[in-house]
C-alpha cells in the first residue's frame, strides 16, 4: 500500500511537537511495510524561495499553485492508495485536499488543533480560552484581534481562508481525532460521526526506564499558551530543580532566573538526557491543548507528568502524575515535589507512567489502526 504523508514542518525556532510525531510516524508506517511517500514542506525554506513564490505567500494558505501542481504530479506518477494530511499551512494549503479528490485519492487527516474554526487554531487569546469565531461563517473577530501572527492583514487571509475551505474540510475523507473532544470540536464544526476515528498519537519505545533523577523538566515553545509564564509564577526552588528546553519570543523571562536550568532547543539525544537528568516532567498549557508530544514523550520515559487541567492533558496523563488548574498550580508543584521526595511513592507513579504509554501510545497499537483505516479507505475506492 502506498501513502502520501503531507506536511507543513513548524519552523525550528519553535520546537513543533507535531514535527516529531509526523517524523515518528513515517518510521512506524515503514515498519509496518507500507511504501510512505513523503509530501513536505517546510516554514524554514520561506527565506529561500523564489521572488514570485514569496510575493504570493500570503495567499498560500489559501491556494498554492507551487503545491498543487507538485502533488498532482507525484500522485499522478505514484498512483498512492491514501493521502493522509497533517499541517497545511502555509505552504500547503487545504487545497492540496482537493487535488488529491480530484484524482480519486481518498484523504485522511490528524487533527492536531482547533485550525478548522479558529484562526491560529488555538481557541487562545489575551491569556485565556476564546471561541469568538465558533458557529461564524467568517471570522471577523480573529480579524478584529488579529490573533494570526499579530496581524490584522494576515488575519484576515486566514479568516477568509478558513471560510473559503469550510467544503473543503467537510469532505475530507476521514479524520483521526487525537482525542474525544477533538471529535467533540469535530462534530460541532459539521462532520459526521462515521468519518471521525479517534485514535492518539503513537511514538516508538525510547528503550528501558532509567532511574528516576531529580526536579522536574519543562520543555515546550516559550510562548504564552504554553503556560512558561504560569510555571515561573509558581515556581520556588523549595521543589527542587528546574530545568527548561526550549525556546520562543518569552525565551527572555528565563534566562534572567537564577533558579532555572535553562536548557535551549534540544535534538533527540538532549532530551532523552534531560528526561534522565529529571524525577517528573511539566505540561503548564493554558490553551485546550490537544495531546502534548512532551507527555508522551514523559510517559514513554517512566516520567510522571504534572499538567494543567486543560484540553487533552489529563487524559493524556491518566493516573501517572498530578493535574490542577491553572490557578492552582503553585499547590501541584508542591504536591509533586513532596510524592518525589519519597522513594516508594516516586517509584509507583513511575511505573504508572510507563504502565500508560504501553497500554496506549505504543505503535503496536496505534500504528496498526492507521494501516487498518488506510485499507478500509483504499477497498472502498
Amino acid at each position: 500500500m502506498k501513502v502520501v504523508i503531507a506536511h507543513n514542518r513548524y519552523a525550528s525556532g519553535a520546537p513543533s511537537g507535531e514535527n516529531v510525531i509526523v517524523d515518528a510516524e513515517i518510521e512506524q508506517l515503514r515498519a509496518e511495510g507500507l511504501t510512505v511517500l513523503p509530501f513536505i514542506r517546510a516554514s524554514d525554506d520561506i527565506a529561500t524561495l523564489p521572488a514570485v513564490q514569496k510575493a504570493l505567500l500570503p495567499a498560500s494558505p489559501l491556494y498554492n499553485r507551487w503545491t498543487a501542481r507538485d502533488l498532482a504530479t507525484l500522485i499522478d506518477h505514484e498512483r498512492p492508495d491514501v493521502l493522509h494530511l497533517h499541517n497545511p499551512y502555509p505552504l500547503l494549503s487545504p487545497w492540496v485536499v482537493r487535488v488529491a479528490q480530484k484524482r480519486g485519492v481518498p484523504v485522511v487527516q490528524t487533527v492536531h488543533n482547533y485550525r478548522q474554526v479558529c484562526a491560529p487554531g488555538t481557541y487562545f487569546r489575551d491569556g485565556g480560552l476564546c471561541t469568538e469565531c465558533r458557529g461564524r461563517r467568517f471570522g471577523w473577530p480573529a480579524v478584529r484581534h488579529a490573533c494570526y501572527r499579530g496581524s490584522r492583514p494576515q488575519s484576515a487571509i486566514m479568516a477568509a481562508t478558513l471560510a473559503a475551505h469550510r467544503g473543503t474540510w467537510r469532505g475530507v475523507d476521514r479524520y483521526v481525532a487525537l482525542t474525544s473532544a477533538i471529535a467533540d470540536h469535530l462534530r460541532d464544526f459539521g462532520v459526521p460521526s462515521e468519518r471521525i476515528v479517534v485514535k492518539p498519537n503513537s511514538l516508538a519505545d525510547p528503550g528501558p526506564v532509567s532511574p528516576l533523577g531529580s526536579g522536574f523538566l519543562y520543555a515546550a515553545r516559550l510562548v504564552e499558551e504554553k503556560g512558561v509564564k504560569l510555571l515561573l509564577d509558581a515556581w520556588s526552588p523549595s521543589f527542587g530543580t528546574l530545568r527548561v528546553a526550549g525556546d520562543g519570543p518569552l525565551r527572555g523571562l528565563i534566562e534572567g532566573r537564577s533558579d532555572v536550568e535553562y536548557l535551549g532547543p534540544l535534538d533527540r539525544s538532549g532530551m532523552r538526557a534531560a528526561f534522565d537528568a529529571s524525577a517528573a516532567v511539566i505540561v503548564a498549557s493554558l490553551w485546550a491543548d490537544v495531546l502534548p508530544t512532551i507527555a508522551i514523550e514523559a510517559l514513554a520515559a517512566g516520567r510522571p507528568v504534572l499538567g494543567t487541567s486543560m484540553g487533552g492533558i489529563p487524559w493524556v496523563v491518566g493516573d501517572a502524575g498530578w493535574i490542577v488548574p491553572p490557578a492552582d498550580f503553585a499547590k501541584g508543584l508542591s504536591a509533586a515535589a513532596t510524592d518525589l521526595a519519597d522513594p516508594a511513592t516516586a517509584a509507583a507513579v513511575s511505573t504508572r507512567a510507563r504502565a500508560r504509554y504501553e497500554s496506549t501510545f505504543t505503535p503496536a497499537v496505534g500504528t496498526k489502526a492507521l494501516v487498518a483505516l488506510y485499507a478500509d479507505l483504499a477497498g472502498r475506492r
